[in-house]
């Protein structure tokens, strides 16, 4: 068993494992046909300067002074940074269905971009969609809370019009 992934560029034989993959710079497109580049061949964005001061819109923290691997920016408006890492936790709680640009919403031309550049987005609702983090939003309250409680079945009786 040696590292599996082969990097797709035509004469490039260079072999690497996934996890390692991640840590070297290399990209893999999660999309049919799936492929994978090492460092030298991986697909980048146009080299565009960030503004002096550029934070990530995600964690706050200062990007690079251009786009590289680890920094990039909103394909469609072209104001919005963010590193890499930021992105695929974003991309990974949000999944395919919501996942957009935090700024500007485009959802076509930054998924595009962001599947072509080897972000990984799980086709699956939102992470927080799944785990009943609203559910206290659909429970009903079932008592009276009024100092005085005019109701003369009392304070648990309930109907469907309040």
């Amino acid at each position: 068993m040696g590292a599996s992934i082969t990097c797709q560029e035509m004469g490039c034989y260079r072999r690497f494992h996934l996890p390692c993959a991640v840590m070297g710079g290399c990209v893999t497109r999660y999309l049919l046909p799936y492929s994978s580049f090492c460092w030298e061949h991986r697909p980048q964005q146009r080299e565009l300067a960030a503004p002096e001061d550029t934070t990530c819109v995600i964690c706050m923290e200062p990007v690079e002074d251009r786009t590289t691997y680890g920094t990039m920016v909103c394909p469609a408006c072209k104001c919005v940074w963010f590193h890499r890492a930021c992105i695929q936790g974003q991309a990974m709680r949000a999944g395919y269905f919501c996942l957009q640009c935090p700024v500007c919403r485009n959802t076509k031309l930054f998924l595009t971009e962001m599947f072509s550049l080897g972000i990984r987005i799980p086709v699956r609702q939102a992470s927080w969609e799944n785990n009943d983090a609203y559910a206290d939003l659909y429970e009903r309250h079932s008592r009276c809370d009024a100092r005085e409680c005019l109701c003369p079945g009392g304070r648990e009786v309930s109907g469907l019009d309040g």
